[in-house]
Parts: C-alpha cells; structure tokens; sequence
C-alpha cells in the first residue's frame, strides 16, 4: 500500500523564493507519485511564522489553488524551531510521515527519493546529512564544524552536519509528541526518539533566491538551548574550575607563608589585580550559566504553548 507523505516546509519571510519552491516540489512529489512511491494524497504543507511580507497570502492562494497544498499559519512569530514542530503536530494524523526541510531548498529535494525509500524499508527516521561543505565560505565552513563538535562536547547528542532536513514516521511523529520542551532543539531532540533510524547524504545547494534568516545571532541562540537544554556539563565544568581556582588559591597562599618565613621579597600587586579581575569574571560567567538554567526552568514550569495555530488550510477533495 502506498504510503502518504507531507513535506513540511517553515516559511518566515521567504516570498522571494516560495513560488519556486512550490514549482519545484511539486514536480518531485509526482515524479514520486508516478513512480509510486508515495501516495495521491501526499501533500506539501507550508507553514508562515508569522512573516511580515506576502509570504502567507502566496501560501494561502496555493493552498486554495491546488490541493498538493496545504497552509499553516501561527498567529506571531515563534522562531524556526516552533514553527517546524507546530507543522509536524498538526499534520502527523494525515499522513504516514512527514518530510521536514527549508523554504530555499538548499537541501537536495533529490534527496527525498531515497528518504521515502529507506522508510518504505522500515525506517521510522531518516536524516538527511550533507556529505561536503566545499561550496561554503571559510567563516561558514569554520562556524558549522565547530557547532556540531562544541554541541557534541558539551553533551547534546546530534548527528553531524545534520539540520532539520529529516523524515518521520507517524509513529516517531507520535513518541516526539510526548516530548513537551518549550526550549526546542529539535536536532536534538528528534535523537532521542529511538526506533529504526538511518541517513541519507546529500549535497547542499546554494540559495536561489533572498538572504539566509539563520543568522549568527540566531546559531549562537540555537546552540545554547541545545546545550543548555540537554546537557548540565557547563555546571560541571564550573565546578572544576571552581575546584582548580580554589587549589590555585590555596597554593599560593602556602607560597606566601613560605616567602615570609624565609624573608623572601615578592612583589605580587600584579598578580593580586589579574587574580581579582580573572576571579571576578569566572563568578559572573558562572553565575549567568547557573542564571541560564534557572531561566530554562522558569519556561518550562510555565508551560506555556510553544505555538499557536492561527489558521489551517488543507484541501481533500
């Protein structure tokens, strides 16, 4: 039986490409149709994070010209992240997996061929995994290794060179709704869902259109939530440097008393102003990762909605 398949697509401000990344994933979607891998009820579902040009009015006219279309708009802007997870949740019960992937499709959507095949064959999971960066900038390149290996050290379990370019089956779809976050890293996250979990590579093409909306403000704000919601290895790290710094102390303390038995002259001033000023900046920068996780729980108790679903377009007549 063929299975139905939703692509996911999180849209903020993205009018410059949407009509062409509509064309083109349309095309794959019957070219996988024909070939019959995926069902005729598959669709495409474009999710608008609150955008402030016509983002929404282009997906909500596809939507109604088409019924390959389906539109999710929230009512405000809540970040990628947010506005991923609310068009996987609202789709999940429509389909047998959802493929999420970017608006500019710098993910290879030749890529989904094999994602939908490795799902046809048992896989619940199938992440999409870029296989080279030679087509990135050196900052870019240097930036990207060193977020996955920083995450991966600082114990957030992730899969390298990995985004949110993945499929999920309905029934890691349902265990991933269980999971009730409201700091999201869903790269993350999705890892720790279990059940049969595969890759698929691929080689990252460039943006047609417009300018990236990931920028380093944001990486650095994702990174942290990864960090801090995964992992209490900063507060661990803090407390060996506390530990370090207090022997440091105690050390030099006993090089003092030693000096004054023996009147050996030392002239420490220097020192005494770099230990105040260095031990004053580890107790503000371990009080604000303290402060951070304070922070996440204050969210978390809250529990407020991490989205919320102004309107739902889906055609299926």
């Amino acid at each position: 039986m063929k299975k139905t398949i939703y692509l996911v697509v999180p849209c903020y401000n993205e009018q410059e490409v949407l009509r062409d990344s509509a064309d083109i994933l349309k095309k794959k979607m019957g070219s996988l149709m024909e070939r019959e891998l995926i069902s005729e009820k598959s669709k495409i579902c474009f999710v608008d994070d609150g955008s402030k040009d016509s983002t929404w009015g282009i997906i909500e006219g596809l939507a109604a010209d088409d019924r390959i279309f389906a539109a999710v708009k929230l009512s405000r802007n809540r970040g990628h992240q947010n506005a991923l997870l609310g068009g996987l949740m609202t789709v999940k019960d429509d389909c047998d997996a959802a493929i999420s992937l970017d608006a500019d499709l710098q993910d290879d959507v030749d890529a989904i061929d094999e994602m939908v095949i490795k799902f046809n064959d048992g896989a619940d999971i199938v992440y999409g995994v870029r296989n080279d960066r030679t087509k990135d900038s050196f900052m870019k390149k240097a930036t990207a290794q060193g977020f996955y290996r920083f995450m991966n050290f600082m114990g957030a379990s992730t899969i390298y060179n990995h985004a949110d370019f993945r499929l999920m089956s309905k029934r890691a779809l349902d265990a991933f709704s269980e999971f009730k976050e409201v700091n999201l890293f869903l790269r993350g996250m999705v890892t720790m869902v279990g059940f049969n979990q595969d890759v698929v590579y691929y080689e990252r093409q460039k943006r047609m259109a417009g300018e990236s909306k990931y920028n380093l403000s944001k990486m650095l704000s994702l990174a942290f939530d990864g960090i801090t919601s995964f992992s209490v290895k900063p507060l661990r790290l803090i407390f060996s440097c506390g530990i370090l710094f207090a022997a440091i102390g105690v050390i030099m303390a006993l090089t003092g008393l030693f000096a004054g038995l023996f009147s050996i002259a030392l002239s420490a001033n220097h020192m005494l102003y770099a230990l105040i000023w260095f031990m004053g900046g580890m107790n503000l920068a371990a009080m604000g990762t303290v402060g951070e996780y304070i922070g996440k729980i204050y969210s978390e108790v809250k529990a407020r909605p991490r989205y919320i679903i102004e309107k739902y377009v889906d055609n299926k007549d």
